[in-house]
């Protein structure tokens, strides 16, 4: 198990431009034949990196070499207000030139355990595989401050242990049904990154990446790639309780 890197940050902005750099350096490693491959997260943090990646001038992403795919998302139609994919659409896509064809989006008005099959089945189709399991170049998550991570909450993290690539769960606080990301998808990935902002997330951030007190009972301690690289980038708020 390889040991979490931890980057701290003065600001969201300074975070964003780190997690754009890192996009940048993996479609230049990919070669001119390779789609790099991502799976983004929902939440107020990941929707400012996705506004600075659309505020970029020159074009320095080259879109049409990154397939987006999503981790998680809410049970709702498209255009909900709720909805991870349209988040995603109104403060990224819109504003880039990204091909239709490199976006997947998990349809989130069809029946969950139906469209969890259907889409690990396009994942499963589309990405390269390490072990007889899809690998995605690169895995955004976030961290809620229960310490769930994509759709996984603690109530349920068994799930992460699924043999599933994709499970339809719900989240416990609202009921509201959801479709996720299982551990055996995410610790297959080349590298997976979480950003955390906020003094709210200090003290679960602290807990997961410096194991303290009930760090097991946290779905996101349990994100720990296999053969690939974990990174934490955290604004100052949000690493304020490292170390002490």
């Amino acid at each position: 198990m390889k040991t979490p890197v931890v980057r701290t940050f003065s600001s969201t902005e300074d975070i964003a431009d780190h997690f754009t750099n890192i996009l940048y350096r993996a479609v230049v490693s990919a070669g001119p034949y390779h789609k790099v491959s991502v799976a983004l997260s929902g939440g107020s943090t990941p929707r400012a990196v996705y506004s600075y990646l659309a505020s970029l001038k020159g074009n320095p992403l080259a879109w049409h070499k990154i397939r987006l795919f999503w981790g998680d998302e809410r049970c709702v139609a498209p255009e909900s207000p709720e909805s991870n994919y349209r988040m995603t659409k109104e403060s990224l896509l819109d504003h880039i030139d990204i091909p239709e064809s490199n976006v997947f989006k998990i349809k989130g008005e069809r029946e969950p355990f139906s469209e969890a099959y259907s889409y690990a089945e396009t994942v499963s189709g589309l990405l390269p595989h390490e072990n007889h399991i899809p690998k995605f170049d690169l895995v955004m998550l976030g961290l809620g401050k229960d310490g769930h991570t994509v759709s996984i909450f603690p109530d349920n993290i068994l799930l992460f242990h699924s043999d599933k690539l994709f499970e339809a769960t719900e989240n416990p606080y609202s009921g509201q049904q959801r479709i996720t990301a299982t551990g055996k998808l995410i610790n297959q990935a080349a590298m997976v990154v979480f950003i955390v902002t906020g003094r709210f997330k200090a003290g679960i951030a602290a807990s997961v990446i410096e194991k303290r007190g009930d760090w097991e009972k946290y779905p996101a301690s349990l994100v720990q790639p296999v053969n690939g690289e974990l990174l934490w980038l955290l604004d100052g708020e949000a690493a304020s309780e490292l170390g002490k």
